[in-house]
């Protein structure tokens, strides 16, 4: 049987007082998309903080490749080294260039040398549509081109797996086609990825599994044909049928 690239059991996390995450398990295979929905504050990012350690867990364990990362022991810096992660926000550094924000870690984290780094991050961009803006200044891309820029920037540290944080809520209509895309490229690669989203249809199409979550709870999860058209739980069938009355699936 195949080793889970990123394992959570139990997982329990607070805030204040309030169970924001409650033993929660989760298996992501190698090469596998999994979406994760449900209604804002159902947990969805605070996972993803929490299988990247930007979060601490109150209770449980995270193994990644069959480590446990959670454990006490653990060199934090270096299990995020090897997990990208990509946030709603592009958080792109304003005073660099396009190019220098991919290569910073690269080379300040990881020790790659700067011409090495610069042919790959072009590389990398040449294959997101992004070739012609290296030399560009975050702020003179459009918002579909930073979070585009944002993905490159998670890809260049060649991550074993790629979170992906509601990455087209900040964006117009318009521009969210085009960041989805760059998802579809990944996952055709065999890119491992979880990504949290409101993009139903989008979900439907590229996930493997999909988890449905309540109340920081992974009530429903299963292949994307079984959750979106046999829900087994009532609350999964409402949230759905909200979603369908509103056009997003």
């Amino acid at each position: 049987m195949t080793e889970p690239v990123l394992r959570m059991r139990s997982v329990r996390k607070t805030f204040g007082g309030s169970v924001v995450l409650r033993d929660v398990d989760l298996d992501v295979a190698p090469h596998t998309v999994t979406a994760l929905i449900g209604a804002s504050g159902s947990g969805k990012s605070t996972l993803l903080r929490c299988a990247n350690l930007l979060e601490e867990i109150d209770d449980g364990a995270i193994w990644l490749d069959g480590a446990e990362i959670t454990d006490p022991r653990t060199d934090a810096d270096a299990v995020r080294r090897r997990i990208g992660i990509v946030f709603q926000a592009y958080n792109l550094f304003p005073h660099l260039t396009v190019l220098d924000n991919i290569t910073l870690a690269p080379r300040r984290v990881h020790g790659v040398a700067r011409k090495a780094a610069e042919e790959q991050a072009r590389g990398l961009l040449e294959r997101l549509g992004l070739g012609a803006k290296a030399d560009e200044y975050p702020d003179r891309l459009s918002g579909g081109q930073q979070q585009r820029a944002a993905i490159v920037r998670a890809l260049a540290v060649r991550p074993r797996l790629l979170l992906l944080d509601e990455i087209t809520a900040a964006l117009d209509p318009e521009l969210v086609g085009e960041v989805l895309d760059v998802v579809r490229g990944l996952k055709g690669e065999g890119m491992t990825m979880v990504l949290a989203t409101h993009e139903m249809s989008f979900a439907r199409e590229v996930a493997d599994q999909v988890c449905f979550l309540e109340g920081g709870v992974v009530l429903e999860h299963g292949s994307p044909e079984a959750v979106f058209g046999d829900p087994r739980q009532e609350r999964t069938r409402r949230f759905l049928r909200r979603i369908v009355e509103a056009g997003r699936l």
